[in-house]
Parts: C-alpha cells; sequence; structure tokens
C-alpha cells in the first residue's frame, strides 16, 4: 500500500571518500550506470508514494540546482541551500518551514535503492504510529553492500533500538527514517548530527525500528559504488 508522504534527502556533504570523482561533482550526482544516486532516489521516493521532496545542498550546491532545473520541476522538489554546512540534524531542523506535514521520511543521497527495497521502504512508513517520534529502517551485515565496518551501528529487540555492543548481532543504519519533526524540540543548536537526535530517544527508550528484507547497497566510497554497479550485472 502507497502511503502518501514527504520527504528529505540528505546532500549537502562534501564527499571525500569519493575522492577523485567529487573533485568536480557533489556525490548526489555520481553515476551508477548512468543514473546519478539523487535522480536514483528522487525517483524511487515518487514510485512509493511520495508527494513533495525537499534537498539540502551545500558543496557544489548549484550544479545539484541544475540537475532538478533539468529533470524535475520545483513545484514538487524545493531546496534547503546552507550555507554553512549543519550536519544531519540540523539540516533537517532548518527546513522544518519547508514542510507541511508534521512526520517525515529522511534519506541519505548515498544509497543504491532498487525495486527489491521497495517493500521494506513501505513498511518503515507504514509501521510508524502517532505515538512514535523516530523509526530507523535497519539492515544486517550479510545484507548490506558498500560498508567495511567490523562493528555494528545498532541491536534491535522488540522492534526497540538500542546502541551496538559487542557480543550483538551486527546491524547498520540503512541510511532511511521516519520522524516526527517535534523530535527537534529537544535541541537548541542548529549544527548537529542524527546521532544526537537517536541517543536522546534510546534514552527514553523510545528509537524503534524495522529490519530490511532485501539486499542494500551504500555508495559512500569507490568500493560500495563498485559493488553498486555490480549488481545490476
Amino acid at each position: 500500500m502507497l502511503k502518501p508522504f514527504s520527504a528529505m534527502i540528505l546532500a549537502a556533504g562534501f564527499g571525500k571518500r569519493m575522492l577523485p570523482l567529487t573533485d568536480e561533482i557533489p556525490k548526489p550526482l555520481v553515476k551508477v550506470n548512468n543514473i546519478s544516486l539523487l535522480k536514483n532516489v528522487i525517483d524511487f521516493l515518487f514510485k512509493i508514494g511520495c508527494i513533495k521532496i525537499i534537498i539540502n545542498t551545500h558543496y557544489k550546491h548549484h550544479l545539484i540546482y541544475d540537475f532538478i532545473n533539468e529533470f524535475y520541476n520545483f513545484s514538487n522538489i524545493l531546496i534547503s541551500h546552507e550555507e554553512h554546512i549543519l550536519d544531519t540534524a540540523g539540516g533537517v531542523k532548518n527546513a522544518i518551514s519547508l514542510f507541511n506535514d508534521e512526520n517525515i521520511l529522511v534519506t541519505n543521497s548515498d544509497i543504491y535503492w532498487k525495486k527489491e527495497n521497495e517493500e521494506d521502504v513501505i513498511g518503515l512508513i507504514n509501521d510508524f504510529n502517532s505515538k512514535e517520534e523516530c523509526r530507523l529502517l535497519l539492515v544486517e551485515k550479510e545484507k548490506a553492500h558498500g560498508l567495511i565496518n567490523k562493528v555494528g551501528d545498532f541491536s534491535l529487540k522488540n522492534n526497540i533500538i538500542k546502541r551496538w555492543k559487542i557480543g550483538d548481532k551486527i546491524l547498520y543504519y540503512s541510511g532511511i527514517q521516519i520522524i516526527s519533526l517535534n523530535i527537534f524540540q529537544d535541541f537548541s543548536s542548529n549544527k548537529f548530527s542524527f546521532n544526537a537526535v537517536w541517543d536522546n530517544q534510546i534514552k527514553k527508550n523510545s528509537l524503534y525500528g524495522n529490519m530490511m528484507s532485501s539486499h542494500w547497497y551504500h555508495v559512500g566510497e569507490i568500493k560500495g559504488l563498485k559493488e553498486a554497479i555490480n549488481s545490476n550485472t
């Protein structure tokens, strides 16, 4: 079931781990089999029911603006330009006024989404309820491609997320979550990471999670880019 929603794509980073590709373009415009990461995620979101997208920008922001102008229109995609980079959560907080919805999907721009991921992301959206403030989509190490982390990000038990510790099953954050914008009321800073938000939710025993059943492709480094390209062959 497609449930209408709004989303934010985090696209302001410098992409240093993707050098030299990101000398000339921002990481969201790096291509996997002739489709940029940004086009991949925008098309994926619209296909599963997204009605409005906000994209934050900073590094080589004019190229992202030109890309949207060429392939889309600005009636349902808006740019939130950051003169000074605000980190992940700060970027979303800065864009709150651009949303009409209280609950939004937030995704990193360096994930290569595939058709097989649709059901997992739709499930995340449908499972989020009005009593929650944050629900993350997690992926098992065995189904994660493009990451070299030997430790996990989180553990999951009875849909409640805790920080990973030695002995836990290795689970990674998939780069996509659904949040209530009210979650930022506890933060007065303008520049801060979602890690601070998640730790605050963990303290309240209210960070929720879903597990992916599909394979997942992270394109944060050249290794991940090659794996994403090879996934289509």
